[in-house]
């Protein structure tokens, strides 16, 4: 099975989705984000999917999952690079990704991810 590599950026996780996620490598991507969160203090995930042509049910659900567990754990997760076929796709399905945030590209995620934390420290 592969491993997604997920690289720190500081206080920001950076993971970059190059293959076709098959559930296995979803679960793993989920334990490996968890883990990485808990160990290294990290405020922020960004998710880059703009390499994935195909995202199903179960994958759709596991991105909504792995916001949900990020948050839990203090961190902001933000969605990037969704190609349009891709959010048809999951709309058509039903999966509205509650609680994941999106943004159009690498740039404006992690904008949103600093305005998260400025909101954060403001508290």
């Amino acid at each position: 099975m592969n491993r997604i590599p997920i690289l720190q950026m500081g206080r920001t996780l950076l993971v970059t989705i190059q293959v076709d996620m098959q559930d296995q490598t979803a679960l793993a991507l989920q334990d490996d984000l968890a883990n990485k969160i808990s160990t290294s203090g990290a405020k922020g995930v960004l998710i880059d999917i703009s390499a994935l042509e195909i995202v199903d049910s179960f994958v759709g659900r596991m991105l909504a999952s792995i916001s949900g567990i990020s948050r839990i754990l203090d961190a902001t997760t933000v969605v990037v690079g969704m190609q349009p076929a891709v959010a048809i796709t999951l709309v058509e399905l039903g999966l509205s990704l509650e609680g994941v945030r999106t943004a159009l590209n690498v740039e404006r995620g992690m904008e949103l991810l600093t305005q998260a934390g400025e909101k954060a420290l403001a508290r």
